[in-house]
């Protein structure tokens, strides 16, 4: 027996929270990589380079800074995007003339993650903000852009509740979307496809495939995301963390100013380690959402 739709919305938003927290224990090293890498292109080789940097400067430390508001981000953002995709997937039957328990195709719930996506975006926007700020404090700093200050959580909400305001959280919001909607239509897509892959090659159910391809399925839809949508995410970065300085411009603006002055491929700048983490990270975050989504929806079975 199917549950009734507000359980079913619980369990959706409870079980991508489980799978965001995996997500960043597994990735956040790289993750903290990525977005120095993208927000200061010439400071480093590399990203062997930046994470040994890292490393000597602030320690081990250095490399988990942010890991407080990732950990909201991901949490706030998985639990929204699941329990929206659950949502949109029910829409996408009604509009479809499907019964309520319909099985949906690949590409039509690859549109449900992808509509799904700009809800999300609502709630990652302010908490990403944060986290690539303190991400990326210590180069501000060293690079003269901002005055030393404490590089809290709790200091930086404060910073910008004094110098920019509430609308200061959603600096980026719509370069945010403009990854989220294309990015998670791959995101899922790729999942799906992949774990049908699976399903017809083992001749079982694709709910039945196993951890390893579960977590490779997860990892592939992680890559196709990143290959889409990685400019935007740079873009996105650099109107985040310079925005401490002052108001930035728009994001057409920026983007064709990091284009012009530094090169295409100053945007791609952080590619590596986004891509080594996503296996791990996204393989964790479906691992997460299948495995204790299963454990809730088996409570509901009669």
């Amino acid at each position: 027996m199917a549950p009734h739709p507000v359980v079913q919305a619980i369990i959706d938003l409870s079980a991508g929270a489980v799978g965001g927290a995996a997500c960043v224990f597994s990735g956040q090293p790289l993750d903290t990589a990525k977005v120095k890498m993208q927000t200061f292109p010439k400071l480093y080789q590399g990203f062997i380079h930046c994470v040994v940097s890292t490393y000597k400067q602030v320690g081990l430390r250095g490399l988990y800074q942010g890991t407080t508001p990732a950990l909201m981000a991901n949490i706030a953002e998985n639990s929204v995007l699941f329990m929206s995709y659950g949502f949109c997937q029910q829409v996408i039957r009604f509009t479809a003339g499907l019964h309520n328990e319909a099985v949906l195709s690949d590409m039509q719930k690859a549109c449900a993650g992808s509509i799904a996506s700009i809800f999300s975006s609502l709630v990652l926007c302010p908490t990403e903000l944060v986290k690539c700020r303190l991400q990326a404090m210590y180069e501000m700093e060293a690079s003269g852009k901002i005055a030393k200050s404490h590089n809290t959580v709790w200091s930086v909400i404060k910073s910008i509740m004094r110098n920019e305001g509430p609308q200061g959280f959603f600096q980026g919001l719509t370069t945010t979307i403009a990854r989220e909607v294309p990015g998670y239509f791959c995101f899922f897509g790729a999942y799906e496809l992949s774990r049908t892959t699976f399903a017809d090659y083992m001749k079982c159910d694709k709910d039945d495939i196993g951890v390893a391809p579960i977590m490779f399925s997860g990892g592939f839809g992680g890559a196709c995301l990143w290959l889409v949508v990685y400019p935007m995410d740079c873009v996105k970065s650099r109107i985040q963390v310079m925005s401490m300085t002052g108001k930035q411009a728009g994001f057409f603006k920026t983007f064709m100013t990091i284009a012009r002055t530094e090169g295409v491929r100053a945007l791609y700048s952080g590619l590596t380690p986004t891509m080594v983490r996503t296996f791990p990270a996204n393989g964790a975050l479906f691992l997460g959402y299948e495995a204790s989504r299963k454990l809730m929806m088996k409570q509901f079975d009669g």
